[in-house]
């Protein structure tokens, strides 16, 4: 007996009768969510840190969107909606389809979701069976792996090294695909590395896609907007419309209208697919906020200056970034034609012994180092398939760019072979 008076046997019994999925034992948190909850407890502490994590814009949703929630609220858009979106949402989502990607869907093939993670999930809990195979370019987005395992399938890490710019070719694809293959997911803009694929280096993926009609694609365009250096962007449903049954296109508003609290993303594909997308919402969220909803539609069909004023200002972050990286020893980076990231490799400095008398032997030693030595949040690249290198966020001011490496520089200097 214990001080309570329980057994331990019947404690035991307890622990025995507690029921878990056996799934989550493969599943890791999302080290990006990780990464924020650390940043988070050591600002509570009191500590001065520089969050380089961050994977949202760093100001406010424009005026005339955040007015068109308040509107919604006023007129008494409050209350439940369909399960796939609004009317009003879809069809501003067909809209923007058109107009931007030169892409035509019915309302039936769209479906709205709680941010475009949430449509990626119940794609794959809609669409995979034990066993079935998810090919997964790395580096890759640290969610895509782990919404896999959760169907009990199996992510088919593919490497895609730094000399390959960091994307999939067409023969490495090839390679890859097995009969147990089901989906090939492909992010661009790409998270964490900023790689854009071409329109030739898309073809020659949708090729090889062509021969194997069992294999699905899922196109991730959540960072379209952001784009450098007079960069297109392009959909692979763009140059390949004949794949146009076999391809889900994800996107959302997070990204370009600042828009990540709102949650609102959305999923456009084949009308089988989107219906068992929108039986799982049924089921789980039953729809996403009416008041997201709306203030989405009025985002998308209203002024688009605020998306082509963020897009500049990345660009210029980013450009500062590649200056600031390039007079450090030990960091080098391939420049990021999208997205609001630099994956920076920091291989040469393994093997450093900093002050502390620790040796960096890892990116995630690299990772700890700069947040206790320089006080600057970084998240390792081994969370997205790709030792030896750290994703560092560009959402920020520029005030922080400039003081986080400054920190940076100061911290590896001290450092000795």
């Amino acid at each position: 007996m214990n001080a309570h008076g329980t057994s331990v046997s019947h404690i035991h019994h307890l622990k025995d009768c507690i029921l878990f999925s056996e799934r989550l034992a493969s599943v890791k948190p999302s080290p990006s969510m990780a990464a924020k909850a650390k940043v988070d407890a050591l600002r509570a502490q009191g500590r001065k840190v520089i969050d380089f994590t961050i994977g949202e814009p760093d100001f406010d949703t424009a005026p005339h969107i955040i007015e068109g929630g308040i509107n919604a609220l006023k007129s008494g858009q409050t209350r439940y909606t369909a399960s796939a979106g609004t009317p009003a949402l879809r069809a501003a989502i067909a809209r923007k389809l058109e107009r931007e990607n030169q892409l035509s869907f019915r309302a039936e093939e769209i479906v709205v979701g709680c941010g475009a993670k949430h449509i990626i999930y119940n794609a794959f809990a809609a669409s995979l069976n034990e066993g079935d195979e998810v090919i997964v370019p790395a580096p890759f987005w640290v969610s895509y792996p782990d919404m896999v395992a959760l169907q009990a399938a199996k992510p088919v890490i593919v490497a895609c090294s730094e000399e390959s710019g960091f994307k999939l070719s067409a023969d490495v694809l090839a390679k890859a695909i097995t009969p147990r293959a089901r989906w090939v997911i492909l992010n661009t803009p790409n998270n964490p590395t900023g790689a854009v694929y071409t329109r030739e280096e898309l073809e020659a993926i949708c090729d090889v896609l062509r021969a194997y009609p069992q294999v699905w694609l899922m196109t991730d365009e959540i960072y379209e907007h952001f784009v450098y250096n007079g960069v297109t962007h392009v959909s692979p449903l763009q140059i390949a419309p004949d794949l146009r049954e076999r391809t889900l296109l994800v996107n959302g508003l997070s990204k370009a209208y600042a828009f990540t609290g709102w949650r609102i993303g959305y999923g456009a594909g084949p009308v089988e697919l989107v219906k068992r997308i929108n039986l799982l919402l049924t089921q789980s969220t039953t729809c996403a906020s009416a008041m997201s909803q709306a203030a989405a539609v009025v985002a998308l069909d209203g002024p688009q200056e605020c998306v082509a004023e963020a897009a500049h200002l990345f660009e210029s972050r980013r450009n500062r970034v590649m200056e600031l990286i390039a007079k450090i020893p030990g960091l080098s980076c391939m420049q990021p034609d999208g997205a609001f990231y630099v994956f920076v490799n920091v291989q040469k400095l393994l093997g450093l012994k900093t002050v502390a008398g620790n040796v960096l032997q890892s990116d995630v030693d690299v990772m700890n180092f700069f947040i206790e030595q320089a006080g600057v949040a970084v998240i390792d690249g081994t969370s997205y398939g790709c030792p030896g290198f750290l994703r560092m966020s560009f959402a920020t001011s520029m005030e922080e760019i400039e003081a986080g490496y400054a920190a940076i520089a100061q911290a590896v200097a001290a450092c000795k072979a």
